[in-house]
């Protein structure tokens, strides 16, 4: 084994306690991973919806007008700036 010299036992604690350390957050990560997973499909199952879930199918749903492809030129196009969210 590596020669540590008189300090060994502090090193080899303090990379105990380290690995401790990150195994614990990384199951905590895991964790809430699965709880997140879980109540998400509970919530559709209930009929809710994710916001996400309607841009995306709004993207891949197929234009009904012959025209929805032609760009409107820059000076006619809408230039509201987005609103953020007050910070809750």
């Amino acid at each position: 084994m590596l020669d540590l010299g008189p300090h060994a036992s502090f090193i080899l604690a303090a990379y105990g306690v380290t690995a401790v350390a990150i195994a614990g957050l990384v199951l905590i990560t895991v964790g809430d991973d699965l709880k997140q997973r879980y109540l998400l499909a509970a919530l559709e199952r209930q009929g809710i919806k994710r916001r996400s879930a309607a841009k995306s199918t709004a993207k891949t749903a197929t234009p009904t007008t012959t025209h929805s492809s032609v760009k409107k030129p820059a000076a006619k196009r809408k230039t509201t700036p987005r609103k953020r969210k007050a910070p809750s």
